[in-house]
This record gives C-alpha cells, structure tokens and sequence, in this order.
C-alpha cells in the first residue's frame, strides 16, 4: 500500500482490525462518490491509493481494463500489474490472444495455474467432464478460484471487469468500490475495484473500437462471455451474454467462484 493511501484515504489510517470495522461506511461513501465517475477515473484513484494492486485479465473484453490502467500508470509514473488464470481448458484463441496483449502493451502477465496435485486427483477420480453431470463448481474451484486466491493472498487490492449487465442474477448489485466479500479476512482485508460496474457492454465496445484495443477473435464468432472451451459457447440473437456460459445450469448459479460474494449478496437481498 502507498504511503499516499494512508495519508489521502481515512480508510487505510488504522491497524486491520479497525479498518474492517470501518470499512462499510468509508467503502459506502468512495461508492457513492465515484458511482457516476468513468472508469478511467475510478482506476486512476485505485491505482494512486495502492501500490500492491494488480488488475484481473480473463481474456475477454476485460482487455478495456489494461488499456486504461496503461494510460493512468504512465501519468502516474507506475507500472501496471496484472494476472490471469490458466485454467488448463482455455480456447486457444484465448491463449494467443494473451500473448498479444503481453506483446502490444509491453507488459508482463503474471499466470496462475491450478495446483498440479490437486488437478491431477480430481481428473482421475472425475474425468475432464464430470461437469455435464453435476455442476461446474468443483472444476472451477480447482481451476480457477485456489489459484486466485493464492495470487489475491499477495495483494492489497484488485481491478477486476465485472459489469452489472453481465448476469441480472448475480451482479446487478455489484459497486464500483468494495469490501471484497469472498476473499476478505479479519486478517487480511482485499478492496476490489469494478470499475466498468455501470457499463454497459456497448459502452465497452465502443471504447474498444474508439481506442483500437486489441481483442480476441472469439468475439467475432458470437462469444460474448468467454470462459474455459468446454463451458462456453456463442449466444445466438436476443439471448443474454451468461446464456453462453455453463448453458446446462440454472441462471443463478453462473458464477465460478471468483466472485461467488456477489451470489451471497444477492440471497440476502432476496434477489
């Protein structure tokens, strides 16, 4: 964390255990203060409070994220972290379009992999697509969430692309600023910026094309929502960019795991 942070934010003045304490009022009020903010401005803030923060790239239209988080840090004189997750199942479209990403911004991509032992047990025991008989939960938790939170482990805060728009199940409540709900602790708390929260998806691609940020190809072939091969497909016309992921569950279970909090806020709102 930046010393700017502690003088600039009253959040970070304190020990841990009071800045969870305080946190709902302070993270309500930055929510309330940048909710009509762009992204850019929103990433500008989280980038000056925080020098342990790194930004979330799944290889999809997230890619806006490193664009702007580019142009901030070079005024900020910073360089721009950022991971993503190799689940091991990815397009290879997505995999190229990783290495362009590396190559056009001039930036090194941090890639988490899923523990090797735990992966191995769960193929051998369940097969590569035990998921089509249950639910995707136990993959993408090997795959996918133990890896984040090994990387999340190391940070202060992260960027990540959620958008409301994405799933009117479980993230039409998501802040632009918040107390991490899932991978927060009593001993380590995580903010998490979502800076595109109020986009809409025409509102980022329209950036995209007006910048000329790179992309991957799959959006050219009707995938709006991209995730591993196996679970993920393009969505046919009027249908809502989720439906291409994990088709074969029910809408409300289309999260992962790496933003399962919003799935918790959204029960106890009733929603």
């Amino acid at each position: 964390m930046s010393q700017a942070s502690v003088v600039q934010c009253p959040l970070f003045k304190t020990d841990v255990i009071q800045i969870m304490a305080l946190s709902a009022d302070r993270i309500a009020e930055l929510t309330l203060e940048f909710a009509e903010k762009e992204p850019k401005y929103i990433i500008n803030y989280a980038l000056q409070e925080f020098d342990n923060i790194s930004v979330s790239f799944s290889g999809a239209e997230d890619v806006l994220l490193i664009e702007l988080a580019s142009k901030v840090a070079r005024k900020l004189d910073k360089t721009v972290s950022v991971f993503t997750l190799d689940t091991g199942r990815l397009h290879p479209e997505t995999y190229q379009f990783i290495d362009k990403v590396r190559a056009h911004y001039g930036i090194v991509i941090d890639v988490m992999h899923p523990d090797a032992d735990s992966l191995e047990t769960f193929v051998r025991e369940k097969g590569l697509f035990s998921f089509y008989e249950t639910d995707h939960h136990e993959c993408c938790g090997i795959r996918k969430t133990e890896p984040l939170k090994r990387k999340l482990a190391t940070l202060d805060a992260w960027i990540t692309g959620q958008r409301k728009d994405q799933s009117p199940s479980t993230r039409n409540q998501v802040p632009v600023i918040e107390m991490d709900p899932t991978f927060s602790s009593p001993n380590k708390p995580l903010i998490k910026f979502n800076p595109l929260a109020n986009w809409s998806s025409k509102q980022v691609w329209e950036t995209i094309r007006m910048f000329d940020v790179p992309y991957n190809t799959l959006h050219d072939r009707g995938y709006i929502s991209i995730g591993c091969e196996p679970c993920t497909r393009p969505v046919g016309p009027n249908q809502h960019e989720r439906e291409g992921r994990w088709w074969w569950e029910e809408a409300t279970a289309k999260e992962c795991g790496l933003h399962q909090g919003n799935v918790i806020v959204s029960d106890a709102d009733g929603e």
